[in-house]
């Protein structure tokens, strides 16, 4: 049997190829082949595209820097213009305090009456109890007030320069005669001079 498996497979088994009898295609080289050069637009396209990147951020960076000076400096304006409107606004407020204008109601020769008296306009008489001219007002508008307003003690009148409604201003100064006033803070809190 076993000749016959033997011959069995046999008539399955490929083939064998015949030996290739062409000579083979290798030969010796005349000379060396030339060695390509790299093509030089390339290069320069390149080198050209790394610099155009280097300079598109080095402008971008300087314009981000240059708004960022910007932006800083309108903020600082900012502040500036808004502390300059609280100014505004508080001596706007003191200025048309009940305080202020009757002080210098006062100071125009105005004067408070405790008894009112109308003017009827129909045929322009006077009704009420009128007072005569020399009468003095029961309240000191130009003296000082029941309650102080902080705003406007410093405030001279409208009429006379040289008063304030807590009288004649006095500035504060201090042993060498110098005034005393707090320092501006535009460029941040003060420091103290050390010797």
């Amino acid at each position: 049997m076993s000749a016959d498996l033997l011959a069995a497979l046999d008539e399955f088994a490929p083939s064998p190829r015949p030996a290739d009898t062409r000579a083979p295609r290798l030969r010796p080289v005349e000379r060396t082949a030339t060695r390509r050069r790299p093509r030089l637009a390339y290069g320069i396209v390149a080198v050209l595209g790394a610099a155009a990147i280097v300079a598109a951020q080095m402008v971008v960076s300087i314009l981000t820097t240059q708004d960022t000076y910007a932006i800083s400096t309108l903020t600082s304006q900012q502040r500036q213009l808004t502390w300059d409107r609280q100014i505004l606004y508080d001596e706007v407020a003191g200025l048309s305090s009940p305080q202020y204008l009757a002080a210098n109601a006062s100071a125009l020769g105005m004067v408070i009456s405790e008894a009112p008296t109308f003017l009827r306009l129909s045929d322009g008489a006077l009704v009420g109890a009128s007072q005569a001219a020399g009468w003095q007002s029961s309240i000191d508008a130009v003296g000082r007030g029941a309650v102080a307003n902080a705003l406007i003690t410093q405030t001279p009148l409208v009429t006379d320069p040289a008063a304030t409604i807590e009288g004649v201003p006095v500035e504060v100064t201090d042993e060498a005669g110098q005034s005393v006033t707090p320092p501006a803070l535009s460029d941040g809190l003060p420091t103290p001079t050390t010797r």
